[in-house]
This record gives C-alpha cells, structure tokens and sequence, in this order.
C-alpha cells in the first residue's frame, strides 16, 4: 500500500480526479451481464426510466458540479443507443459544456469511430466502456455481450481522438489469477483512466448470492492494480461503501486518484463532502486545477465552443447562494418492481440471499432508500 501510494505522488502530486455521473437511460436493458439490476433477466427491483431530455441531463450537472466532483459522466444501459437518444446525448453534452464548468465523460455502450467522432465534437472528452473482467472469465459475466465488442468500441474512441476510460469489477467469481489478468489486459489497453468497481450483490440477479469483499483484501487489490497500471488515473465507483465501510481511506492511501460522487447506477452513493475530507485528511487536492492530473485535459470548453468559461457553484459560499443546486441524493434512484422477468439465457438461476454481509453499515441489503 506504502509504496503503491508513492506511485500515485509520483505520478499525480496531490491533484484529484472526482467523478459523477447521471443514470440518463436507466432499467430494462436486454443484455445478461450477471452483476446488473438492469438487465431485464434479473428479477431484482431497479430504477427505470426512458431517456432523460437534455435539459434533465443539465440538472444533474448542476448538482454535481455544486458537489464538487471535477468531470460529469453521462451514462445509458444497453450495448448502444437509437438515433433519437443518441441525439439527446450530443444536445446534452452541449448543454454541459456551455453552462458549467466540468469535464465531459459518455458511457453509451457500443460505438463507431463515426460516433465517438460526433461526441467528440459537441465537447465529450473521455468515452467510458469496461471491460468489466478478465477475457478468460468473461463467458460467466455476459452471453450476450461479447468482449470482442468492448474492445472494438475501446478502440474506436481512441481513433477517433478521445480519451479512454475502462475497468472493470472485482468479485464477480474470478480467481485472483483472473484479477491480475484483468490488471495486465487493462495495462495493454493503456486507458486514461480506470474505474474499480466492487461487487455489490444484488438480490435478484446471477451474483446476488455472493459475500461482499473482505475489506482489508479490496485495500490490496487496489494497490496490486495501481502497480500494475501506474500512470492510470484511479477511481473507486460501485460498492466501495457495502465493501470497505470505514476502510475507504485506506482505499485511497493504496493509490486511487478519486471515487465516483453521489449516486452510482442504481444504488445511493456517500455524501459528496464525506468524500472531499477524506481526500483533503490525506493532504490531497480537491480543488478544480488546469489538468486534475495529466495534460492535456483542460477544465473548461478547450475551443469546442464559444463564450467564457461560467462560474461554478463549488467557487461560491453555496450557503449564500439561494440559486446554489445542493446535492440531494434521498430524492432519486426510486426503485421499480419488473412486470416479467425472462429464463437467463446461460440457465444460471438468479441469487436471493437471506442476508448480504454489508461492511459498515445498519442497512444489512443494502438497498439504501
């Protein structure tokens, strides 16, 4: 851990990378991937909603801007989008770049260079697309989405000039062999940046009935990963909370350059100013700066589009702002119960635990609201 966290100075200083994201497209994808709520083979309960306008989508940017997160990811299930929500992907992204003041990241699924070519025109600067886990385990994690795909989409959005972020999921019943395969494929892919998630089993889908991660075992991983992929910017997103509890900064100390804030897909995420102190306890850098830890990656609209760069709410006294947007997470990710749920096409049953071990929490299922 000692050593991976001077890596991570080394490479990084004490900027920070903070993420957050919109679920804009949410419930009912039609693929199988076994650790999802969303796909419409799971029987568990799960956000659902059609495509959000783009003016929805600049909400949430608000918010996460007041939040303090430095780049805002806007994110839809399934392997690719129709032209019509596509569209409102591109219009919402203008929306972003033209009234606030953070990085522009789209987690859309399947991609051409064509497309990636239009995201990269209305201001997108990074396209996230995970590989989820190692090649050699992939058959058990989706049937329907193939890993040829994800790497095709992967290197379609460097082609076309756009940064590449891509990770993956710990826990999903790969062998700690399988883990550093991941960590060695990630390398060779060398993305900008690589979101760690943990697994966060859901009841209802294919891994729900799995244990959560010994806390002291995800620290490790973390530090194993930062090695292997040194000059990768790090963030932990997805079940960080259920698996490390207390233990997130330690997390951090093995070398992670920031989490995603707020909500993640379909479950409730930490308070924003939780996250900011345990990075600033460490003597890290939450504050906006020119680059957030590699060049070239300027903060605001880098010549896309025109005007100044606007004021955020993060740079104001937010409690003297009446028009400051505050993060509030109790109002959203409402959970809905699925009509008809499908046989999974692999056959594998999905998983009703009588109780997921949570680390650190009263909420033993982790359902949060």
């Amino acid at each position: 851990m000692d050593r991976a966290f001077r890596v991570r100075m080394e490479r990084f200083g004490e900027s920070t990378d903070m993420c957050s994201l919109v679920n804009a497209k949410s419930g009912g994808c039609a693929e199988d991937c076994g650790f999802c709520a969303q796909s419409r083979f799971a029987e568990a309960d799960t956000p659902m909603h059609a495509m959000m306008s783009p003016e929805q989508i600049l909400e949430h940017a608000h918010a996460a801007e007041a939040a303090g997160a430095h780049r805002f990811c806007m994110v839809t299930q399934g392997q690719g989008l129709s032209k019509r929500d596509f569209e409102n992907v591109l219009e919402g992204a203008r929306l972003v770049a033209e009234h606030t003041n953070l990085k522009r990241c789209a987690s859309i699924g399947h991609m051409s260079v064509e497309r990636a070519l239009q995201l990269k025109e209305v201001g997108i600067q990074r396209v996230h697309h995970n590989v989820e886990t190692a090649e050699s385990y992939y058959p058990e994690v989706s049937t329907t989405v193939r890993y040829e795909g994800r790497i095709r989409t992967i290197h379609a959005v460097r082609e076309a000039g756009l940064e590449t972020c891509v990770g993956g999921i710990l826990n999903l019943g790969e062998t700690r062999e399988q883990r550093v395969e991941m960590a060695f494929e990630l390398a060779a892919l060398d993305p900008t940046s690589v979101p760690i998630n943990l697994l966060n089993p859901r009841p209802g889908t294919k891994f729900g009935g799995r244990e959560v991660m010994d806390p002291w075992e995800v620290v490790k991983w973390i530090a194993i990963f930062r090695l292997i992929l040194p000059g990768a910017l790090f963030r932990l997103c997805g079940g960080r909370i259920e698996n490390l509890g207390e233990l997130q900064p330690l997390a951090v100390k093995a070398g992670l350059n920031g989490v995603m804030m707020g909500n993640f897909l379909t479950t409730l995420g930490a308070e924003p100013e939780d996250d900011r102190a345990m990075f600033e306890e460490l003597g890290l850098n939450t504050e906006r700066q020119p680059d957030n830890g590699r060049n070239p990656r300027p903060d605001n609209r880098s010549g896309w589009l025109e005007g100044d760069t606007p004021g955020t709410p993060i740079d104001r006294a937010l409690e003297d702002d009446p028009e400051g947007r505050l993060w509030d997470p109790a109002t959203q990710l409402r959970h809905r119960r699925k009509s008809s749920v499908p046989p999974r096409p692999d056959g594998a049953p999905n998983a009703f635990p009588e109780v997921v071990h949570v680390a650190g929490s009263s909420d033993p299922a982790g359902w949060g609201d």
